[in-house]
């Protein structure tokens, strides 16, 4: 994506099922569980850079012993910095003591990091600002081990205002108004009550020490979650770990966020992305499972694993952004399935430039693009091989080693067009300057196209077009080319997102003004206020009431009508080459991404209500000209 957008955030949890002699004596370090975290955080990296944290916990250590360790930065390198900071203390005591480096039983009772279970978070803000306060993971800290909760993930709700309310409700006093300290504080009252119920009726049959046993081995962390999680809207994963050692991560209804895991006779293991599971334990993809939707995995204290259903799975509608952009394109499907967004775009260039591939170059920005642009060229390459069979079947009777050769040597022009110059920052603030400073954030391959070419270049998406107008297209257009052609391998970005992606005002998205534009054209203006008294109509109601309205923007004009508006509004001044705009249709993104077809973005057909209620709300906000989220 050649936009900066910000969006989900990455969770790795780890639990280990052997005592932290095991590790020592097969792997021959104590640290087996660290190294393996750092791994999994760092293979991750692509879903935080905002803020790091990582939490331990500690199972049976003596009373007077920390058994909680939790570490956060937000520091420009995040990850480096809170593992340079836990493993100071190892440095340190490898200088004066490096005998207990090796004595697993002296550092679990003596220092941070050295316990059973592990959880940590790479934050990738969508809301709010970037304090240490804001990074997960977050603790609800008690001095009865039971009732401590550690608590991250990647998530956001839709109804804050009402979870809110309901905890006041229940007599609470939440510190402040969000969804993170909201589902903490939620979860924490239903674990209280279930602690409350064991205590009292236990505490007549045993004394208060050995209650604190029995709440251990009886907590019911699927009903905890069942009561918790009732009234929840929106895209999580959300994860847990009790201070007595129990954890779990619950996956939402629909399945919007992902969450996979693996797990053996040593460890259970969970992350956001599947191939970082398999690169840091080198299992077998096949072994990799997913959470299923409404299913909480939970792991008790004493090792026993089992995947429980919390809330009734919904239709699974898993984000399709994560396949097309955020997740890193080394898993399997993900790399086949971006292929396939870029072979199935194809036909649609191949009009543009009227069958002329002769005279056309194909390139991609950013990097991120590089698989769909793999897929491209293959789509191309299919296409060249039926006219290269039927070129040959025309001269089958005069064949010559010449005309042969002339025949073979029909390919793709494929060139590396565009390098981005990762030193430049654009740290000046006024706009003529910083524009002109924009522009040049991209350095170009000069002398690879001809004034008689099209020029082809693929993106992962085109949320606001800000950076193709002010950098990339003005880039391209020092070329020369007869036509500049941007690809999107995802489709128009016509709604907001309110499930984790940075995608929250309506009009940030160059789809929607477009069709703005287009409604004003055509005199059309009434459909506009139609929809404000719709949208305003229906504002107090029941999110489960609403209806999107917002489609009927959309209804009056085809999708390639908006793509020639959307170009057009792109095209920068003094621009001499035609600038055409395609995307991906919405039909092709599921032949492509079959199994993951959370389009709400695309389509507006959002799996939760309160997702319809944010758009409600970003519709009237875009119209009463308040520049601010929905949610």
């Amino acid at each position: 994506m050649s936009e900066l957008i910000k969006h989900e955030c990455g969770i790795a949890m780890l639990r280990l099922l052997k005592p932290i002699e095991y590790y020592q004596k097969k792997y021959g370090t104590a640290f087996y569980g660290l190294n393996k975290m750092y791994l999994l955080m760092e293979k991750q990296h692509n879903r935080g850079q905002d803020g790091v944290g990582i939490a331990n916990v500690k199972i049976d250590v003596a009373p007077g012993k920390r058994f909680i360790s939790r570490k956060r930065s937000i520091e420009p390198n995040p990850i480096q910095d809170v593992f340079k900071n836990i493993n100071q203390r190892f440095v340190d005591l490898e200088k004066s003591n490096p005998a207990k480096l090796k004595d697993p039983h002296w550092l679990k009772e003596n220092m941070p990091f050295t316990g059973e279970v592990f959880l940590g978070h790479l934050r990738y803000g969508t809301f709010g600002g970037n304090t240490i306060e804001q990074c997960h993971p977050f603790l609800r800290q008690n001095n009865w081990k039971t009732r401590n909760l550690v608590l991250a993930g990647n998530f956001n709700m839709t109804n804050v205002d009402e979870l809110f309310d309901q905890l006041v409700q229940l007599g609470q006093h939440p510190k402040q108004k969000s969804d993170t300290i909201t589902i903490l504080e939620k979860i924490g009252h239903f674990l209280d009550e279930a602690n409350d119920e064991i205590y009292y009726e236990n505490k007549n049959k045993f004394s208060k020490k050995e209650i604190t046993k029995i709440i251990e081995d009886s907590l019911d962390i699927q009903e905890i979650l069942k009561q918790s999680a009732k009234y929840w809207d929106g895209g999580y994963v959300m994860c847990g770990l009790f201070g007595h050692g129990d954890a779990f991560v619950l996956r939402d209804p629909n399945a919007i966020r992902p969450a996979y895991y693996y797990s053996d006779d040593e460890i259970a293991v969970i992350t956001s992305e599947r191939p970082v599971i398999q690169t840091a334990f080198n299992v077998d993809v096949k072994l990799i499972k997913e959470i299923k939707r409404g299913h909480a995995l939970i792991i008790k204290k004493e090792g026993n694993i089992s995947e429980k259903q919390i809330r009734q799975p919904l239709k699974r509608k898993s984000c399709s952004f994560e396949r097309i952009y955020f997740s890193r394109g080394n898993d399997l499907d993900i790399y086949k399935e971006r292929l396939e967004l870029g072979k199935k775009i194809f036909p649609k260039v191949l009009k543009a430039v009227n069958n002329d591939i002769k005279n056309t170059i194909f390139s991609y920005i950013p990097n991120t693009a590089e698989v769909s642009f793999f897929g491209l060229i293959k789509g191309c390459n299919e296409y060249l091989n039926e006219v290269k069979i039927n070129k040959l079947l025309k001269i089958s009777n005069n064949l010559t080693e010449q005309k042969i050769r002339q025949v073979m040597q029909i390919s793709p022009r494929a060139e590396k067009i565009a390098i981005k110059d990762a030193k430049l920052r654009t740290f000046i603030t006024s706009d003529d300057s910083r524009d002109d400073l924009v522009s040049h954030v991209y350095d170009i391959t000069y002398g690879t196209v001809k004034p008689t070419d099209n020029l082809v270049v693929i993106d992962d998406s085109i949320v606001r077009g800000t950076t193709l107008k002010q950098s990339i297209i003005k880039m391209l257009d020092r070329l020369n080319p007869k036509r500049i052609i941007v690809l999107s391998s995802a489709p128009q970005i016509r709604y907001p997102d309110c499930y984790g992606i940075d995608m929250a005002k309506l009009g940030d998205f160059i789809a929607f003004n477009a069709v703005i534009e287009l409604l004003k054209d055509n005199k059309q203006e009434d459909v506009i206020e139609k929809v404000y008294q719709k949208c305003k109509h229906q504002e107090y109601s029941k999110k489960e009431d609403m209806k999107n309205y917002v489609k009927d923007i959309y209804k009056t004009f085809s999708a390639e009508e908006i793509s020639t508006k959307i170009a057009e509004l792109l095209k920068p001044k003094n621009s001499t080459a035609e600038v055409i705009i395609i995307y991906q249709s919405i039909g092709d993104l599921h032949l492509s991404c079959p199994n993951h077809k959370g389009d709400w973005y695309f389509t507006g057909d959002y799996p939760t209500p309160g997702g319809i209620k944010v758009l409600n709300n970003a519709f009237i906000n875009y119209i009463e000209g308040k520049n601010q989220r929905a949610y």
